[in-house]
């Protein structure tokens, strides 16, 4: 890793399987999965909260880990899921995709990787 902050990826998983990405429990089972297969310690619970609307509804899921955190928005409507993992220690990203993929099926997926470090111009 670079001499960072931390890293972050996010990904884009496009066309999720709608069952899966529209069950709090197949997401707090992700989540659970997510934390130690990239070598994490969860803060606590997931919060998975139902809530927005049109094609913005749908879970949405944090979880603290002891070095940053979780997230992910799963949309109803598209079936997309977006999702960010953060940390100021390092993880394996193919790991975090391959989670992913696992569990939400999607037909598509795409990630980006950014270093984190203030003061630091992002490109």
């Amino acid at each position: 890793m670079l001499k960072t902050w931390g890293k972050e990826l996010i990904i884009n998983a496009h066309r999720c399987n709608l069952r899966l990405i529209a069950c709090p429990k197949n997401i707090e089972l992700f989540s659970g999965t997510l934390v130690k297969k990239i070598d994490m310690v969860a803060y606590g619970k997931p919060l998975i909260q139902y809530f927005g609307y049109g094609n913005k509804a749908g879970y949405t899921l944090v979880q603290l880990i002891e070095t940053s955190n979780i997230t992910g928005h799963y949309s109803d409507d598209t079936g997309d899921a977006y999702l960010n993992i953060f940390s100021c220690k390092d993880f394996d990203e193919a790991v975090a995709r391959a989670v992913v993929i696992d569990y939400f099926k999607p037909e598509l997926l795409d990630s980006k990787v950014i270093y984190r470090q203030a003061g630091v111009k992002m490109e």
